[in-house]
């Protein structure tokens, strides 16, 4: 192996760690690369106050004391809990995926500093949602999946059920330029060749978004996929899409993320969320 890339998966012992380390050997399975997996432990210290003047001096230096004791303890076991749970986790991908070359990373501090750490060695990230906390058909998927994905130049697999080998995939398509860059990727990449392509467009019933319908599923096609161009009529676009991935079985959806900023999405609200917090199904976001 001639590059130092590796496809990350980023791991928190939640109950989808084990989708997101399979889902992550599985990516790096089609690129024959190796997965890089990640723990970022961020243990708060303790509030510290400036007792030099204060009444009571001693007894109040030694409960500081004792609180920097409880701040060391804490910070052994967490780093105790971070390599249990990161070798743990490759012995799950070599039992599952032998061959697959896999790498420990482990992190103090926030996620996304931690994974901009290795930007250079990102071919793609790996990430869980709280599949398990949904309700209502919805699924939270965690306050920092926007965040990394707003920042991120590689594409982002989301995942929360248990691993499934993916035998189809839909591509949404709005002739956005995230939506174009997402066929763009599919199109270079291996990782999904030789599975049933669909590209999807909701509504956008014009002579231009159906010729960049046309357009997205030719340019695939010239790159040796199997796929098929849709244009749905829904009054709702993810509503639409949803139905389409369930009247079709479709077991993978790849997403052009947050075309709107955070500003405009709160009028506006994003199709990139609702669908990642309505499917089950792993998401491929590509920004």
């Amino acid at each position: 192996m001639t590059t130092s890339q590796h496809i990350l998966a980023c791991i928190d012992g939640s109950a989808v760690t084990e989708s997101v380390c399979d889902y992550a050997a599985w990516y790096a399975s089609k690129l024959n690369l190796p997965v890089g997996l990640m723990h970022v432990s961020n243990v708060p210290v303790s509030t510290r106050r400036d007792l030099s003047g204060a009444i009571g001096i001693n007894s109040r230096q030694f409960l500081l004391e004792e609180l920097t004791q409880l701040d060391e303890q804490r910070a052994k076991i967490e780093n105790s809990y971070s390599n249990a749970l990161v070798e743990d986790a490759k012995s799950h991908i070599q039992e599952k995926f032998a061959h697959i070359d896999v790498r420990l990373y482990q992190r103090h501090g926030k996620l996304l500093p931690a994974i901009e750490h290795f930007k250079a060695e990102n071919r793609a990230i790996v990430m869980g949602r709280r599949g398990e906390d949904h309700k209502n058909s919805r699924i939270n998927i965690g306050s920092q999946i926007e965040t990394v994905a707003r920042a991120s130049e590689v594409p982002i697999l989301i995942c929360s059920e248990a691993f499934k080998e993916p035998r189809s995939y839909m591509i949404a398509f709005d002739g956005s330029k995230t939506s174009i860059k997402a066929v763009l990727m599919v199109a270079r990449s291996p990782v999904l060749k030789g599975m049933q392509g669909h590209i999807v467009m909701v509504g956008n019933h014009n002579d231009a978004a159906k010729q960049s319908l046309s357009a997205a599923g030719a340019q695939l096609e010239a790159a040796g996929y199997a796929v098929g161009a849709h244009h749905v009529t829904a009054s709702d676009a993810v509503n639409g899409l949803l139905k389409f991935q369930m009247d079709n079985d479709v077991d993978m959806m790849v997403l052009g993320a947050y075309g709107h900023s955070k500003l405009q999405q709160l009028f506006l609200g994003s199709t990139t969320t609702e669908i990642i917090a309505s499917t089950l199904s792993p998401v491929i976001l590509v920004r």
